[in-house]
């Protein structure tokens, strides 16, 4: 594995959480405007959106469930995890490259990432 290799994979991989995030985002918008275009939105209340929005287990088995709102946030935990995804790869890559430094370095990224993300409130 050589530096051009890698960051042709991490290329890669960033184009397509992009896109097949966007790909379900745009997915579940449609399929929520399919089933409630009629729908009058109230400005003036603002609501919270349920517990199960709020929780990778919830949005999951939402968007399993065909919920439109469970899609788009199903989306968009891809495109969070993309990046998180992308320090993940450059780990490896490190790794395969036998650079210490920088699989320390990026080591120390990916935990700064993932407990920002498990502990974020």
């Amino acid at each position: 594995m050589d530096d051009t290799r890698l960051e042709g994979f991490i290329g890669n991989l960033l184009r397509a959480g992009v896109l097949l995030a966007a790909a379900v985002v745009l997915a579940g918008g449609v399929f929520y405007l399919a089933q409630n275009y009629a729908t009058p939105v109230a400005f003036r209340h603002f609501a919270l959106e349920g517990r199960s929005l709020r929780s990778l287990v919830g949005i999951v088995q939402l968007a399993m469930h065909g919920s439109s709102l469970g899609i788009i946030q199903l989306g968009l935990l891809l495109l969070i995890a993309t990046p998180v995804a992308r320090v993940g790869l450059a780990v490896a890559g490190f790794y395969l490259e036998r650079d210490r430094l920088y699989v320390g370095i990026s080591l120390i990224v990916l935990t700064v990432l993932l407990f920002s993300l498990i502990d974020g409130h």
